[in-house]
């Protein structure tokens, strides 16, 4: 009873905050509302049943974001069955999973959840880690990707994480071993057998500051202002600093063409690169706006209840103040749930709107799973500008 009470008060204050009107300081006015037919699709009770990440990829036609054919990228991942609201027994993870979705719309027909299955039929993740001289430990948690405008050639950036159970005196237990370039070719069909793995060296470890990349894409390919770079960011601790990166599609692979925005402009080496702002999230997106600015989207900090934003001039800012667009609040139903990793998907979002995700997790998700089997899945909420 108490957990149906809980699930009514939260519907009530979703709706309650459903649109929050904001004025930022320059010519840009803009609403937030929830997006529960997106929240909702993603609600589900046989198979994949929870993820985190989220991020959408468009295919390409000539050249083109084409949105009649999109992959949406998941992390760790939930397989099981649902029953009358019981999670059912034999529930496990998988470390990284792909949807399929036709077309930009939340409809039940035109989205996919396929399982990739070893040869004993069980569900296990579709990226596993490939590179040399990796740790059979290792698995990918996904970034941002992209497709090639002309090659056709899809590139998915993954963390390499090794779990680490026997730290009993910290929260998180794991640890990034590195970074890696993930690359499907052209017309490659899951599971993607003739997948290929690059090193990513632009990385340092948590003795020397957490540096990474891949936490969001930027394509400036189209468009009159178009530059013709693929933008990459970024994130250094302390402080969830973003950083960024750039480099012409046709390069991406050649990790000496890449170039770091730095306090002499773009150099080579990444461990000068300079922040352009902070409190970032590990997963975020920058989108170009209908007023000509660029919107970085993000979770404050990474953890925290509210989605945030901040408004630049161009890809690399200057970005001004953290604009908090969202409390999440309602959807935190219990003390240890938490609201990461936000970000924007402008290929399933309509004309005058940005499409924003938000995960949500339990630091006891293993206690919590049974009482609360769905918890563990994204949330949408829209962006509106007037």
């Amino acid at each position: 009873m108490a957990s149906r009470t809980l699930f009514v008060l939260a519907s009530l204050l979703t709706l309650l905050a459903c649109e929050t009107t904001q004025e930022n300081t320059g010519s840009l006015s803009y609403a937030t509302e929830a997006a529960p037919e997106w929240t909702n699709l993603f609600k589900r009770t046989s198979g994949w049943f929870g993820g985190d990440g989220v991020f959408v990829l468009p295919s390409i036609t000539q050249g083109k974001p084409d949105r009649s054919k999109q992959l949406i990228l998941f992390s760790d991942t939930m397989v099981g069955e649902i029953k009358d609201s019981i999670l059912q027994e034999d529930f496990h993870m998988v470390n990284n999973s792909v949807v399929n979705l036709v077309g930009d719309r939340a409809v039940e027909s035109a989205i996919d959840f396929p399982m990739h299955h070893n040869g004993e039929g069980k569900e296990v993740s579709i990226f596993p880690v490939k590179i040399d001289g990796s740790s059979s430990k290792e698995y990918f948690w996904l970034g941002d990707g992209f497709v090639h405008p002309t090659s056709g050639k899809t590139y998915i950036f993954a963390y390499r994480v090794i779990d680490h159970p026997e730290w009993t005196d910290q929260l998180f237990k794991f640890e990034i071993a590195g970074g890696a370039l993930i690359v499907l070719p052209k017309d490659s069909q899951f599971p993607y057998e003739d997948q290929y793995q690059l090193e990513v060296p632009f990385f340092k470890g948590a003795d020397e500051g957490n540096i990474s990349f891949g936490a969001g894409i930027f394509e400036h390919l189209h468009g009159a202002d178009a530059d013709g770079y693929i933008y990459i960011y970024g994130v250094r601790d302390p402080g969830k600093e973003l950083l960024v990166a750039r480099i012409k599609p046709d390069e991406i692979e050649s990790f000496d063409q890449w170039r770091f925005y730095s306090e002499d402009g773009w150099d080579g080496d990444f461990t000068q690169a300079v922040a352009v702002c902070d409190s970032a999230s590990n997963e975020l997106s920058v989108s170009p706006l209908p007023n000509g600015q660029f919107a970085l989207i993000f979770q404050i900090n990474g953890i925290d209840k509210h989605v945030g934003m901040r408004l630049g001039s161009s890809p690399i800012g200057p970005f001004d103040n953290v604009h908090r667009i969202w409390d999440c609040s309602p959807d935190l139903l219990e003390k240890e749930w938490f609201a990461y990793n936000a970000k924007a998907h402008p290929s399933i979002s309509q004309p005058g709107e940005l499409l924003i995700s938000y995960n949500i997790n339990s630091f006891a998700f293993w206690d919590q799973i049974n009482d609360h089997p769905q918890l563990y899945r994204p949330r949408f909420i829209r962006l509106k500008f007037k």
